[in-house]
């Protein structure tokens, strides 16, 4: 995707005069590195001492020993899937091609490499993602569990393919902050797991080329840190991979410093991209997901290397963590708001382990479950890892004694997230909160007050993901637009203004007037944005446990517009539209569950599925993964003479 002029001046518009400043310095110094490729210090007795204590691989529960042995055995024989991509090359990698285009990223510079440009480089998450190295720590934790070197040799083999190809600040893999510090977050991992393994040594402390690639990927992340309104979970990221490997790998002269200077970063950033309440400023769920994987990975690093950390990132994970607890679903879901992109911090799992319960099973262990948190029946690889490294909070001197929730919260305030709870598993949403983080709101949509309903932890009115970033902006453009989410649109425009792929140039404002979670009967809320200029969209939302109904009241106040009022079905419901009601049914567990949805009937109702010109009625259950859907619009006009009502019962 080409950036025209008109959008490297509305970027430039999102900016303060600091971060310019900033953006000129690194300019210059790209400039300046283009010729200026200085070469690594020499490194004398390096030695890797931040091993896993004696008896933690023995932790690891046997089911989820089977299923990470599983997914390295299929890495073996080459396979993977990135982002909906199957991929069978993965026993000896082009790491510069892309699959799902055909492409090559051109040589040359790093800053000269046009990342954006589909048509020049591929689908840019298809070459970044394996040279992440996720797969390799996969790998080598299976080396870790079953002693097996053939692991350990194709560990090796590709690191060896993957440094020889990427010189130093050559080619798309030196483009993106975030790139280097997960990757540098996998090789400490990779070490580490494969420390019993004779060839260990050879490959990273006693190999010039492999601490040339510590030290110019440390070198880049110090020079090149994500500034101003681009400082989301991509510095977070930066932040924790420059400390893991300055903690792990701190051979170089400039090791203390980088140290110092990351959890510096950390700290301050920790607290910049979370709200008091826990919840990520981002309003996209993953990466609070994401930033909670990179803030416990680094808190292990420091910890296994004696590094004191500041008590407010401790406390910061912590609120996090709790928070989770707080907001999933009866099977441990997460909701569906804003960007996602399958991103992970430290992936050391097979296919088949649940995410969320991982994260809360780590919090557990780390800071110690609340009586209200839900039971995480799952086993994951990585918890016991990190547990292992990782100080207990409440054994930790530096901790403060933070007072933590004594019952499950349902309204985050400052984040403007209500989730209503019901009978029959019954879990609401709500979305009253600030369109996104910073200026530019790169990872927000264009969502104020939608609603996303779940029964028994099936998506019935359900948010329809992302889909997409790069080289498809029509698809890019529907799954971050109003019509694309449970919410009213007013004259076929969306409430936040888009400036580009992850830039909003006008934020709807949304404030919440009441939420009553209480459980003492009926659950309410209510909110309202002005993102419609001239006009104010309210909505209430109702839920009746006695009932288990859930009644949704939109009004606009203002001048008579064209409204449209949609309602993006889950991807197991069916639905049989007559008039303005209809009939969902789906398959729960063996068995049949159904509702009625009443739809307002001053509008006129269709239903829609799998449309393409323009897109309507979509699913993304995952980055680069979509699939038809029913999408229920009701068309008509808002005059503020009365609003429009909206009743969804769950048959027992």
């Amino acid at each position: 995707m080409n950036m025209s002029a008109g959008w490297y001046l509305r970027r430039l518009s999102r900016m303060g005069p600091r971060e310019v400043g900033g953006r000129v310095g690194d300019a210059v110094r790209r400039r300046r590195w283009r010729s200026a490729r200085p070469d690594c210090p020499g490194v004398t007795g390096a030695r890797f001492t931040a091993v896993l204590p004696a008896g933690t691989i023995a932790a690891v529960p046997p089911d989820a020993a089977k299923r990470l042995i599983a997914e390295a055995d299929r890495l073996m024989a080459g396979h993977a899937e990135y982002f909906g991509v199957d991929r069978d090359d993965l026993a000896d990698p082009d790491w510069w091609y892309d699959p799902k285009t055909g492409r090559r990223a051109p040589w040359g510079y790093a800053f000269d490499v046009p990342y954006r440009d589909e048509e020049a480089v591929g689908d840019i998450k298809q070459i970044w993602e394996p040279s992440r190295h996720q797969y390799l720590t996969v790998l080598a934790a299976a080396y870790a569990i079953t002693g097996n070197e053939r692991y350990a040799e194709r560990v090796a083999e590709h690191l060896r393919s993957w440094w020889t190809a990427n010189a130093p600040l050559r080619g798309v893999h030196w483009t993106s902050g975030i790139e280097l510090g997960i990757r540098l977050l996998s090789w400490v991992w990779i070490r580490r797991l494969l420390d019993g393994w004779p060839g260990v040594a050879g490959l990273f402390e006693g190999n010039p080329v492999a601490l040339n690639q510590i030290w110019h990927h440390q070198r880049w992340l110090a020079a090149f840190p994500s500034r101003g309104s681009s400082a989301n979970n991509h510095v977070i990221a930066e932040a924790a991979g420059q400390l893991a490997a300055a903690c792990a790998f701190g051979w170089f002269p400039s090791s203390g410093r980088w140290r110092a200077d990351a959890l510096r970063s950390l700290e301050r950033q920790l607290r910049s991209n979370t709200f008091g309440s826990g919840l990520n400023r981002e309003l996209a769920t993953e990466y609070h997901g994401l930033v909670l994987e990179l803030g416990l990975a680094a808190v292990a690093e420091a910890d296994a290397a004696g590094v004191p950390v500041p008590a407010s990132i401790r406390l910061v994970l912590l609120r996090m963590t709790d928070a989770l607890a707080a907001i999933v679903d009866s099977r441990l879901r997460p909701p569906r708001q804003g960007d996602a992109d399958d991103g992970h911090g430290l992936v050391v799992d097979g296919a088949g382990t649940d995410r969320w319960a991982s994260l809360l099973a780590t919090g557990d262990a780390v800071f110690g479950r609340l009586p209200w948190w839900p039971v995480v029946t799952g086993t994951d690889v990585r918890t016991p890892l990190l547990a292992a490294l990782i100080r207990p909070y409440a054994k930790d001197g530096t901790a403060p004694a933070a007072p933590r929730p004594a019952s499950r919260p349902a309204h985050f305030a400052d984040a403007g997230m209500t989730i209503l709870r019901g009978p029959g598993e019954i879990w609401c949403r709500c979305d009253g909160g600030p369109h996104g983080f910073l200026s530019i709101a790169a990872h927000a949509h264009a969502d104020a007050l939608s609603v996303e309903v779940r029964h028994d932890g099936v998506d019935v009115l359900a948010d329809p993901g992302t889909y997409c970033y790069h080289g498809q902006p029509e698809w890019r453009q529907y799954f971050r637009s109003t019509l694309g989410h449970n919410t009213l649109q007013l004259d076929g425009g969306d409430q936040s203004v888009s400036g580009g792929p992850f830039l909003w140039t006008r934020h709807a404002r949304s404030r919440v007037l009441a939420a009553d979670t209480s459980g003492g009967g009926v659950a309410r809320w209510c909110a309202e944005h002005d993102g419609y200029q001239g006009s104010v969209h309210r909505r209430r939302v109702e839920l009746t446990p006695a009932a288990e109904e859930l009644r949704v009241v939109d009004e606009v106040r203002g001048p008579r517009r064209d409204v449209r009022l949609a309602f993006h079905l889950g991807p197991a419901i069916a639905a049989d539209l007559v008039d303005n009601r209809a009939v969902l049914t789906w398959n729960r567990d063996g068995e049949d569950r159904s509702a009625v949805l009443d739809l307002p009937g001053q509008l006129s109702w269709r239903a829609h599925r799998g449309a393409t010109g323009p897109p309507l009625g979509w699913y993304s259950a995952g980055f680069g993964r979509k699939e038809p859907t029913t999408t229920l619009v009701g068309t008509g006009f808002a005059d503020g003479a009365r609003g429009f009502t909206t009743v969804l019962r769950f048959r027992g």
